[in-house]
C-alpha cells in the first residue's frame, strides 16, 4: 500500500495532553516525526479564527483531532449542552482551518456511542444513523456524528484526504479519574482503591452490572491512528476497539482483583445502565493489519500503578 504520511511529518495533535492525544503524541513522536501542540490556555480551539491563524501559519502535513469534550454518565447528564456545543464548535474549526491551511491529511476521532442504542452486534461501521441514539449521550454522540459528516462533506466537495476513527471505550495513562466526569473504567478503578483504603465492606456501583462493554488500552488505539493515517483514505469510518466485550459486573470483579479489594459488590438498579451491549466490529481496522496487543487485565494492572502512586485522598460519591 501507498504510505500517505510523509516520513517524517510535522503532525498538529489537537488535544495533546488528554488521554488520546498524549498516546498519539508518543506513538509519532517514537517514529520521528515532528509534533506541533498547543496548549488550551495558548489556543482556544472553539475559537475559529484563533484556529485558523495558527494553522495557516503552522502548516502541518497532517492534523489529529483528538481534543473534545468528554465524560461518563453522570458528567453528560450534567452538561448536555457544553457536551454539545463544545464538541461542535471544536469540530467546525479544527476541521475548517485544516482545510482553508491546505493540511493534506487530517484524522477525526469520535466514539462508539454514534451508533443506535439498539443495534446488531458487533456493530459495524454501515449501523451509523439506522436508530436512536442512547439518551443519556445524546448531546455528545450528536456532536461527534456531526463531526464524521463534515469530514464526509470535505471530502466529497474538496477531494480532502480526511478520515475517521471510532474507537470503543479508551482507557490508559493519562485517564481521567475525577469522580464527577470520568468515565467507567477509571471511575471503577478510583472506587475500588478507595474502598481498599479505607477499608470498606462494601462497593456500590450505578446501573445493574449486566450491560456489555469492550475497552481498548489507549496506546493500542495510537498505533491504529498511525496505521490509518499511513494506509487508509476511505469514506466511511473505521470502527477500533479489540472485538470482545464483557459485562460491567465482569469489569469490577476483574477491576477489584487487580486493586486486591475483599469486599461485597452491589448494584444501584435504581441508577442509570445505558447502552444494553456495544462491542465494535474491527474487520476494516485488521484488514489494514492491526490488531491490539494489550491485554485487559494488564493495561489495567499498568494504568492502576501508575495512576495509585499519587493516591488522592477525596472519596468518590458514585460511579
Amino acid at each position: 500500500m501507498e504510505d500517505l504520511l510523509p516520513s517524517p511529518a510535522r503532525v498538529y495533535v489537537a488535544g495533546h495532553r488528554g488521554l488520546v492525544g498524549s498516546a498519539v503524541v508518543r506513538r509519532l513522536a517514537a517514529d520521528g516525526h515532528e509534533i506541533l501542540a498547543r496548549s488550551r490556555s495558548e489556543l482556544d480551539l472553539r475559537d475559529a479564527t484563533a484556529t485558523a491563524a495558527f494553522l495557516r501559519d503552522a502548516r502541518p502535513d497532517a492534523v489529529v483531532l483528538a481534543a473534545a469534550k468528554v465524560g461518563g454518565i453522570m458528567a453528560n447528564s450534567a452538561c448536555p449542552v457544553e457536551f454539545i456545543e463544545d464538541n461542535l464548535r471544536i469540530q467546525l474549526s479544527v476541521i475548517s482551518a485544516a482545510h482553508a491551511a491546505g493540511v493534506q491529511r487530517l484524522l477525526f476521532l469520535g466514539s462508539s456511542c454514534i451508533y443506535p442504542r439498539i443495534t446488531p452486534q458487533p456493530i459495524r461501521e454501515d449501523a451509523l444513523l439506522t436508530g436512536p441514539l442512547e439518551p443519556t449521550n445524546q448531546p455528545y454522540a450528536l456532536a461527534k456524528i456531526a463531526g464524521i459528516v463534515q469530514v464526509q462533506a470535505y471530502r466529497r466537495q474538496h477531494g480532502a484526504s480526511y478520515i475517521c476513527a471510532m474507537p470503543c471505550n479508551l482507557y490508559g495513562p493519562g485517564d481521567n479519574f475525577d469522580p464527577e466526569s470520568s468515565h467507567v473504567l477509571p471511575a471503577l478503578i478510583r472506587r475500588f482503591h478507595e474502598a481498599e483504603r479505607d477499608g470498606l465492606d462494601e462497593v456500590v456501583l450505578w446501573g445493574s452490572g449486566s450491560p456489555r462493554r469492550e475497552f481498548l488500552h489507549v496506546d493500542d488505539l495510537a498505533d491504529a491512528c498511525v496505521t490509518l493515517l499511513r494506509l487508509y483514505d476511505g469514506d466511511a469510518p473505521v470502527n477500533v476497539g479489540c472485538g470482545e466485550d464483557l459485562t460491567i459486573r465482569e469489569l469490577a470483579d476483574l477491576v477489584g482483583e487487580v486493586v486486591g479489594y475483599q469486599g461485597r459488590v452491589t448494584f444501584d438498579t435504581t441508577k442509570p445502565d445505558g447502552t444494553p451491549r456495544k462491542v465494535l466490529d474491527i474487520s476494516r481496522m485488521t484488514a489494514l493489519g492491526w490488531e491490539p496487543r494489550i491485554a485487559l487485565r494488564d493495561g489495567i494492572a499498568a494504568t492502576y500503578a501508575s495512576w495509585s502512586s499519587t493516591e488522592p485522598s477525596r472519596s468518590v460519591a458514585g460511579v
